[in-house]
């Protein structure tokens, strides 16, 4: 009896290397649309404390271990109340990578916390045309508009920010209290 040997099966060809590495900025666009899907798909508080956090993480990320140097000495000053050194790393980490979102949004609390609305306002911009659903920018951009009497804009941008992280503490009660005093009380 002849046994018939069936023909060598045809070799699955092995991928190729790509011809150009992948696009880093839009792997991390959409690791942060997942993020903020889960954030708003939360469960309890525990759980989107955990999902801010690695959002958080995914924002301090810079590509340049120079900016990262920098925010860090930048950090280390602010905690020390050096305010001006502080503002100075800012600068340059801004001028080195202008991109750096959180760079801006470090900037605009150092000048919130110097009363300088203008120049806060002017960087909270650029973090939200960068991120618009960053929510700590927007929480900053309400308090600033609290601070200088402008109930309804503040209000405005607490609801955006509680729309981008529904577990933000204190909003829930500053959006009421707010809700309340400019579109007043229900009946």
């Amino acid at each position: 009896m002849s046994r018939v040997i069936p023909p060598p099966k045809q070799q699955k060809k092995l991928p190729e290397a790509p011809s150009k590495l992948p696009n880093v900025g839009a792997d991390r666009v959409r690791g942060l649309d997942f993020l903020f899907g889960a954030l708003k798909a939360a469960p309890d508080d525990a759980s989107a404390k955990h999902v801010e956090a690695r959002i958080w993480a995914l924002w301090l990320q810079t590509p340049s271990d120079t900016a990262a140097l920098l925010m860090m000495r930048a950090k280390a000053a602010a905690d020390a109340q050096q305010t001006d050194v502080a503002m100075k790393l800012l600068d340059a980490v801004i001028k080195l990578r202008p991109d750096y979102i959180e760079a801006w949004n470090w900037r605009s609390k150092l000048y919130y916390v110097k009363n300088d609305y203008a120049h806060s306002l002017e960087d909270i911009q650029q973090v939200l045309i960068r991120e618009p659903r960053h929510f700590g920018a927007l929480v900053e951009l309400g308090m600033i508009m609290q601070d200088i009497g402008n109930d309804k804009r503040a209000l405005e941008a607490f609801r955006k920010a509680l729309d981008v992280n529904p577990y933000l503490e204190k909003m829930p009660d500053m959006v009421k209290t707010l809700s309340e005093k400019i579109e007043g009380r229900d009946i």
